[in-house]
């Protein structure tokens, strides 16, 4: 196997509270974004964007998420998810936010603009991977409420791919079953005549 097929074939997500400091930064975070971006693309649109949360700004954020909800549940909120909304952009050191930012187009599809966005947050994952970091891709709640997303600089058109939480891996990654091929695989058949 070459290096590329190595690194595919070990890639595994690590549960967000196991991402622990360092996460890359300065030019190994530029590298990193710059892996992720090259994906096809029709039409050189670049229908996606990248947002960072990290530091002061994501648990500000966390803070204003956790007053959203609070508004919603009133006393019905318990310190358990006032906790997890406050923490929820500082449980790993970087939160990369992956946005569909895929519009009518007179040629290019949404859709095809959509999976460009999820092609760029496929080789953000693998780009972690490949310079010694995990990764997590997420959604949650937050992907799909406009509150929630203005919170996060997302506008309503926009759409949330998802949130890649990065960090160290602080412990060995464990595997999980994966689809047997001749469940997910089969031989095109030509049309019958007639």
């Amino acid at each position: 196997m070459t290096e590329a097929t190595t690194l595919l074939s070990t890639r595994r997500s690590i549960p967000i509270p196991m991402l622990a400091e360092p996460a890359p930064t300065g030019d190994e975070l530029e590298r990193v974004l710059t892996i992720a971006a090259r994906v096809p693309d029709h039409g050189k649109l670049a229908p996606w964007r990248f947002i960072l949360y990290r530091g002061p700004a994501a648990a500000a954020i966390g803070e204003a998420l956790a007053k959203v909800v609070a508004g919603r549940e009133g006393e019905r909120m318990t310190e358990t998810r006032r906790k997890v909304e406050t923490e929820r952009f500082t449980r790993a050191p970087l939160v990369i936010g992956v946005v569909s930012t895929a519009r009518e187009h007179v040629k290019i599809p949404i859709w095809e603009q959509q999976m460009s966005a999820g092609a760029a947050a496929m080789n953000l994952v693998h780009a972690v991977h490949a310079f010694g970091y995990a990764a997590n891709w997420v959604t949650e709640w937050v992907a799909y409420d406009d509150e929630a997303k203005a919170i996060l600089g997302i506008s309503p058109e926009e759409k949330v791919v998802g949130f890649v939480h990065v960090g160290t891996p602080s412990e060995p990654p464990s595997e999980r079953p994966r689809p047997e091929l001749s469940a997910i695989v089969s031989e095109a058949r030509a049309p019958e005549a007639g």
